[in-house]
């Protein structure tokens, strides 16, 4: 059975969907190939109103759905075999057998934790360890962007410059550090900000406050947290709108998230790379900036005034 099975607890519906997998061997898929929920997204316009359907079924039970049969997956999403099979050529996937490799593939990257990785890289003499990794965060950031559909990071910027929504931000373990970094820049730029810290107990409490106005950002990255999926799912269900910033697996959140936004993680290292995360915060952000310029000025020269003068002591000075 897998190595990260001893590791950490697995259900056992997943160890038995990635049985008949080669755990022995590496996965072959290229680290910064799209993953299949980022195909389906960036094609999701192209597709015929059936595969359209098939489409939205799986992202919304992903990759569960794509890991039953054939007749199963039809049957679930109320289209034909023919269909399904159309719709998973259309990825690139000229057998079932290979679309479904592809998500077990996928299913084993996310439950791996820093000991199930492989061991830390040596530099090869061709680069310096520290310019390959520096490589290979660029490459994330590179590749987050070009798979990241344009219509859904600007919805996302629209619903977070809104002045008359209220914005939770929120982290994993750590992720949380981001999430932070966002909201200290967004009570700058709009009111109604906050960022939600403490423990998960108390999290609950503040949802009695929560309407179809709230919007939760949330970031989770593998290995996905129970807690964040607990609380978007309850700010779902008071009717708020919940923004997921993932990695290119997706986390469970994604099941009820309005928006996800996926980015690259991997890097030459036992730990995963925040830095495409920072830059998508970065580029909210300055998106948000534009959108709301005028105000933002007016409020960030109101809070310029609450400043106190630094103090210089011109005798110090050499």
């Amino acid at each position: 059975m897998l190595q990260i099975a001893r590791e950490f607890p697995i259900p056992d519906m997943l160890i038995q969907l990635l049985t008949p997998v080669n755990c022995e061997r590496r996965i072959v898929t290229s680290v910064h190939a799209p993953s299949v929920a980022e195909q389906i997204r960036s094609q999701l316009e192209t597709l015929t109103t059936a595969e359209r359907r098939a489409a939205r079924m799986l992202l919304a039970n992903y990759p569960m759905l794509g890991l039953e049969t054939v007749a199963e997956f039809s049957s679930r999403c109320g289209v034909s075999s023919p269909t399904i099979l159309r719709f998973i050529a259309r990825l690139g996937f000229a057998h079932y057998p290979d679309f479904q490799r592809r998500l077990r593939e996928e299913v084993e990257a996310q439950l791996k934790s820093p000991l199930a990785k492989a061991e830390p890289a040596a530099s090869t003499g061709r680069l310096p360890s520290h310019v390959a990794f520096a490589a290979a965060a660029s490459e994330n950031i590179t590749e987050t962007f070009r798979h990241m559909p344009e219509a859904e990071f600007e919805a996302v910027a629209a619903l977070i410059a809104d002045p008359k929504r209220r914005l939770h931000l929120l982290g994993g373990r750590f992720t949380d550090a981001v999430a932070r970094y966002m909201a200290a820049h967004l009570t700058i730029l709009r009111p109604a900000v906050r960022h939600v810290d403490g423990q998960p107990g108390n999290w609950r409490d503040q949802l009695v406050d929560v309407g179809r106005r709230d919007v939760l950002l949330v970031f989770d990255i593998r290995r996905y947290q129970e807690d964040l999926l607990a609380h978007a799912q309850a700010m779902t269900e008071r009717q708020a709108s919940v923004v997921l910033v993932t990695d290119q697996w997706l986390s469970p959140i994604a099941h009820v998230a309005r928006h996800v936004l996926p980015a690259r993680i991997e890097v030459p290292s036992a730990w995963d790379s925040s830095a495409s995360l920072l830059v998508i915060v970065e580029a909210l952000i300055a998106a948000v900036t534009a959108r709301n310029w005028p105000a933002v000025k007016r409020r960030i020269g109101s809070l310029e005034r609450l400043r106190p003068p630094l103090a210089v002591d011109a005798t110090d000075r050499s």
